[in-house]
């Protein structure tokens, strides 16, 4: 059978970034590249290429991982498969179904429960379906995969809670303030963590953020990456006086906001509360501000502690979101052993069918001419029989059907000879020669005349 689940990968933890980015399929023309070599030996193919992970699914022989996968993907990165291999790690089957949820679901991730992986495996998914590269098994899986990591999120804590400093400065800034909509924000620096910071702002519904940074150009085109404004490092004391939120991250080497400076400020804003974080090492913000009156400055540490308390929480919620993952791989498990199953319970049910069509055909012709609608009751109890009949036999392969592989085929073969639907018994053999009962065969059945 060519029906194998198959993952490959490799992550954050199994390989250093220069690895991630030299394998990386993220460039168009790498990915298309892949789904080239890949295309003619998997009947099914899937990339998924992130700055934190690259992890490739295919559906094929027991061997299309080492044999298919792993040299397409060598081939599409322009690299040498057996630079590639000892940063791999591979599953198959149910363990490749059971490791795609928890990386949908964030469990997997390099910050437990981060919601950004979800969006990329939909993207990556998009992109499979453009190209034609995802059939049943896929499709199912996927859709699966998605539907696990939103029963992850919303009935575990696995995703609740800042995680990152940015986002934990936004959400004390929620505390404090009632409505958000109403609040005007300023970032201090243009950087990555001023970036994150940026879209938690917007997220959180603020009613205006403006960047300020030495080098001007680029506070000008972060503020245009999300609709906000910009003003020169000049500005900065005269801005202040009408912010509400300050989340200061630059890179200087001395306070760029002292007590004096910020005891001015708070005189022309007439002593209205201002609520300043500062996430920037070393400090941007003078610790004596603190002791002005409406003035709550809170430093990186502050937001560690934060932090921390709620990674604990999280993990704590990842054991109850893994458990749903473990349901979930069993489920599909499940169904994907249907598959096999599924020829063989057709096969028993119209072997059924037959038969009961057979016999009712010989009993219409014996009892002659019946009233109307007669000849439908029989029909309807003939196939009744058949569907009780077959009932325990189709019980018996789908409660016992140990999985796939050697041992499954080797029951599925079992059920389908005991009831020859190979037609590997031929009539002379099943009554004892010349198509005639043999002597152990009753020489009359229920629906013989006597």
């Amino acid at each position: 059978m060519n029906r194998e689940l198959h993952l490959v990968g490799l992550n954050h933890k199994t390989a250093p970034v220069e690895v991630r980015e030299r394998f990386a399929l993220s460039d168009p023309q790498r990915e298309e590249r892949f789904f080239a070599a890949v295309s003619g030996s998997l009947s099914e193919y899937f990339s998924l290429s992130t700055c934190n992970r690259v992890e490739l699914l295919g559906v094929g022989g027991p061997d299309a991982a080492a044999q298919s996968l792993v040299p397409a993907w060598a081939e599409a990165a322009g690299e040498d498969a057996e630079r590639l291999r000892p940063y791999l790690y591979m599953h198959s089957g149910r363990a490749a179904a059971g490791h795609l949820f928890a990386v949908a679901s964030g469990l997997d991730s390099m910050v437990l429960g981060e919601p950004q992986i979800l969006g990329q495996i939909k993207d990556a998914y998009r992109a499979a379906l453009k190209r034609g590269g995802c059939g049943r098994i896929l499709n199912r899986l996927l859709h699966k995969a998605f539907s696990v990591a939103k029963r992850v999120r919303t009935e575990t804590g696995s995703a609740a809670g800042a995680v990152s400093v940015s986002y934990a400065a936004v959400e004390l800034a929620k505390r404090i303030f009632e409505d958000m909509g109403r609040i005007r924000a300023m970032l201090v620096g243009a950087g990555e963590t001023a970036e994150l910071a940026a879209a938690h702002l917007v997220g959180a519904g603020v009613s205006s953020v403006l960047v300020i940074n030495r080098t001007h150009e680029r506070a000008e085109q972060l503020a245009a990456s999300f609709g906000g404004q910009s003003a020169p490092f000049e500005d900065f004391f005269e801005r202040l006086t009408e912010t509400d939120i300050v989340i200061s991250s630059t890179g200087a080497q001395e306070h760029i906001l002292r007590a004096a400076d910020m005891r001015e400020v708070m005189r022309k804003r007439r002593n209205r509360p201002v609520f300043i974080i500062d996430i920037a090492v070393p400090r941007d913000v003078d610790p004596a501000v603190n002791d002005l009156d409406n003035v709550y400055l809170y430093d990186i540490d502050d937001l560690k502690e934060v932090v921390e308390a709620n990674m604990g929480r999280r993990r704590a919620e990842a054991a109850r979101g893994q458990a749903i993952v473990e349901e979930e791989t069993d489920n599909f498990r499940a169904w994907m052993c249907s598959l096999d199953l599924q020829p063989t319970i057709v096969d028993i049910v119209d072997r059924g069918e037959r038969i009961a069509g057979q016999e009712l055909e010989r009993a219409l012709k014996r009892l002659g001419p019946l009233p109307a609608g007669s000849a439908d009751i029989l029909k309807a109890a003939f196939l009744s029989l058949a569907g009780k009949l077959n009932h325990e036999p189709l019980m018996y392969l789908r409660d016992r059907y140990p999985g796939r592989g050697a041992a499954g085929d080797a029951h599925i073969a079992t059920v389908r000879g005991v009831f020859n639907l190979d037609k590997n018994c031929t009539p002379d053999r099943l009554h004892g020669g010349r198509g005639r009962p043999s002597a152990s065969t009753p020489a009359k059945r229920f629906h013989e005349t006597p």
